[in-house]
C-alpha cells in the first residue's frame, strides 16, 4: 500500500470533498478520484459513498481514517527521530568515569547533559580504573570515558582535559593534620593506602613515582579499587594516601585533604572515545563535555 494513497484518503476524509481535498493536496481532481479508486480496490472495501452532491465516509472508512493518521503520525515522528539522531540530538550513550570523577565531575556533566541534550539517554558507570575504561571502549560497552592517561591502545582517541596535583589524605588524628602543607618526605613511615598496582592504575604509579622523588618507596601499602573505599581506609586510620586534587569533593568523616609542599607531581584527565567514532551523538556530547570541562587538546595515543 502506497503512503500517498492513505494521505489523499485522509484529506478527502477531512474535506468530505474530492474538489477540495484536490485543492489542499494541490493536485487535478479526476488523479485523486482514481487513486482513491485503485486503495478501494486494494483494499477490497468501500471507503467513501459518493454521489452527485456530497462525499460521505463509510463505517469501514471511518475506522480505516482513524489507522491512516496514527499511520501517517508515526512516519512523521520517525523522520523526525532520524533527522534528530542524525543531528546527535536522539539516542542512548554510556559514559565512564575514573574514581576521582566520579564525585567531582559525574554529578554536574550528567546534570548539564540532561538540560542540554533532553533526548538523549544516558548510561553513566563510575569508578573505573582506566585499563578497564579503554577495555569497555574497545568492545563498545563504553561510548566516552573520562580517565587518566596514558592510554595504551591505538584504537582510543584521547584530548585532555585539565590537569590537577596530587593531595594528602590523612586521619583526622594524624600528628601532620591540621599543620598546612605536607612534606611528602614527613610521611615515608606511613602505610600507604593505595590504588591497585596489578591493573596499572595510572593513579598508583604516579603516587610511587612521586615518593620515588621524595626519597623514599611506601615501606607498606593497602591496595583497594575504588575511590570511596581509600578515602574510608585513610578516616578509619589505617594509613595515609596521595590523590588527584578533584577528589576533596569526597568528604568523608575522619579523612582531611592537605596540599603537598615541595613537589608539583600532576595527573592528567582526559576524555576518550573510538578513533574515527562515527556517531554524530558521541560528537555531541563529547564536544558539550569538553565545553564543560575545558581542554579538549588531543595527544598522540602510545603504541605498544
Amino acid at each position: 500500500m502506497e503512503l500517498r494513497r492513505i494521505q489523499y484518503f485522509v484529506a478527502v476524509a477531512e474535506e468530505a470533498h474530492f474538489g477540495r481535498a484536490a485543492e489542499r493536496l494541490q493536485m487535478a481532481q479526476p488523479p485523486l478520484s482514481q487513486q482513491i479508486k485503485a486503495l478501494e480496490a486494494e483494499m477490497g472495501v468501500t471507503l467513501f459513498r459518493r454521489t452527485t452532491r456530497k462525499v460521505e465516509i463509510t463505517p469501514a472508512g471511518e475506522r480505516f481514517l482513524k489507522r491512516a493518521r496514527e499511520i501517517l503520525a508515526a512516519v512523521d515522528d520517525a523522520v523526525t527521530e532520524a533527522e534528530q539522531v542524525a543531528r546527535g540530538l536522539l539516542g542512548r550513550i554510556a559514559i565512564g568515569f575514573t574514581g576521582s570523577a566520579t564525585y567531582d565531575l559525574l554529578p554536574s556533566l550528567v546534570r548539564v547533559l540532561r538540560a542540554d541534550l533532553p533526548g538523549i539517554e544516558l548510561d553513566v558507570y563510575g569508578e573505573m580504573l582506566t585499563p578497564r575504561q579503554v577495555l569497555a571502549l574497545e568492545d563498545g560497552t563504553l561510548d566516552l570515558a573520562l580517565l587518566r592517561p596514558p592510554v595504551r591502545s591505538s584504537a582510543i582517541d584521547v584530548r585532555i582535559l585539565r590537569r590537577e596535583p596530587l593531595i594528602a589524605v590523612l586521619p583526622a588524628q594524624h600528628p601532620l593534620a591540621d599543620k598546612g602543607p605536607v612534606r611528602l618526605a614527613d610521611l615515608a613511615d606511613d602505610t600507604f593506602i593505595t590504588y591497585p598496582s596489578h591493573n596499572r592504575s595510572v593513579v598508583y604509579e604516579a603516587v610511587i613515582d612521586a615518593c620515588q622523588h621524595a626519597g623514599f618507596v611506601p615501606a607498606a601499602m593497602h591496595e583497594v579499587a575504588e575511590t570511596s573505599t581509600l578515602v574510608s581506609f585513610v578516616a578509619a586510620g589505617l594509613g595515609v594516601a596521595l590523590v588527584p586534587a578533584s577528589v576533596r569533593h569526597l568528604q568523608i568523616t575522619g579523612a582531611c585533604y592537605l596540599p603537598l609542599a615541595g613537589t608539583t607531581r600532576e595527573v592528567e584527565l582526559a576524555l576518550a572515545t573510538r578513533v574515527n567514532e562515527p556517531s554524530p551523538l558521541v560528537a555531541r556530547v563529547r564536544a558539550r563535555a569538553e565545553a564543560f570541562i575545558g581542554g579538549g587538546r588531543k595527544v598522540k595515543t602510545p603504541r605498544h
